[in-house]
């Protein structure tokens, strides 16, 4: 019911003029989202990096409404890449293909892509696109194999995939053929039972098939982890706070003997900063999803609708280092 409800919260305009014009609410926000500008962020990053954690950075937006609007988050984009590049830090970037006008038109999304991914190319780093809910899954996995049919490399352009959706396994199989980076979720939308699982266990084990999976796959590829610079990832990446499918992701990679640095952990920013410090310690590689701007009130709440417990869990991080 709760979670049901921040789902619904997410989308509702009256709720977000609302809640953004509660000072605690941007209070409880900004101790996860870097700020509202990139110079916010970036400044973030560089703490990150000074702690050995790379960084993937996301300029939060989504489901444009007019052409003018997608074009110009395109141009957003284009201006952060190039500050990670002046900024020398080491991070990528995150896109939803909403927010570059998937629900406006294909082909503009892909014209946007396109000039997104050449510059990725220019300066030698990785953009990964976000998946967004279900009525969006099979456009953007098209759009991204029309990227690789352009000629764009997965050293490019990866994938976020969730565990919650029944079709997922067959999506990474068929991702890991191409040996797609994957970014591992457990998903953030309201879905129906007849597309996700209902229950909780259900998620959990899919996602630990999915950790196996994309291990298996980096066992294949020689030199398969972070690049140097800390841009391009390795092709599993497991992103949870879920010590129990960490501890299953460290356990199963060490027993198939995929060294520590093809496997890199990812978190979300401002959450579990112990955890994110220890595993740079224990040799992992650790990604922390930096998300900045002013559009943060959706981001902010699919994050409580993530699971009801993540309500106290928000509040009980605003007061914890």
């Amino acid at each position: 019911m709760l979670r049901s409800f921040f789902i619904y919260l997410s989308k509702a305009t009256w709720a977000q003029k609302l809640i953004t014009n509660w000072g605690f609410a941007w209070r409880m926000a900004s101790r996860f989202v870097a700020g509202e500008t990139c110079a916010d962020a970036i400044r973030a990053i560089r703490e990150l990096n000074e702690k050995g954690i790379n960084a993937t950075l996301d300029h939060l937006g989504e489901h444009t409404s007019t052409v003018e609007e997608a074009d110009r988050a395109t141009e957003d984009i284009l201006a952060i890449l190039n500050e990670i590049d002046q900024a020398g830090i080491r991070a990528n970037v995150s896109i939803k293909l909403t927010q570059i006008g998937m629900g406006l038109d294909e082909e503009i999304c892909r014209r946007n892509l396109v000039r997104i991914l050449d510059q990725v190319r220019k300066h030698g780093n990785f953009v990964r696109i976000d998946m967004e809910d279900t009525p969006y899954t099979d456009v953007t996995l098209d759009t991204f194999y029309s990227m690789l049919q352009r000629g764009f490399s997965v050293n490019q352009v990866g994938m976020v995939v969730q565990s919650y959706l029944y079709r997922t396994e067959a999506d990474v199989r068929k991702l890991l053929e191409y040996n797609t980076p994957l970014r591992l979720v457990k998903g953030a939308y309201k879905e129906p039972p007849d597309k996700a699982f209902p229950k909780k266990a259900d998620v959990d084990a899919t996602f630990d098939l999915l950790t196996k999976l994309t291990i298996d796959a980096a066992l294949k590829i020689e030199a398969n982890q972070v690049s140097a610079d800390g841009r391009v990832p390795p092709i599993p990446a497991i992103a949870t706070h879920d010590e129990k499918r960490i501890a299953f992701a460290k356990q199963y990679a060490e027993k198939a003997g995929l060294p520590k640095e093809a496997l890199e952990f990812q978190m979300l920013f401002g959450i579990r900063r112990d955890l994110q410090e220890q595993l740079v310690k224990q040799g992992y590689p650790v990604r922390v999803y930096v998300p900045f701007g002013t559009h943060w009130y959706p981001y902010y709440m699919r994050r409580l609708a993530e699971r009801p417990a993540n309500i106290w869990f928000f509040v009980s991080n605003y007061f914890k280092k």
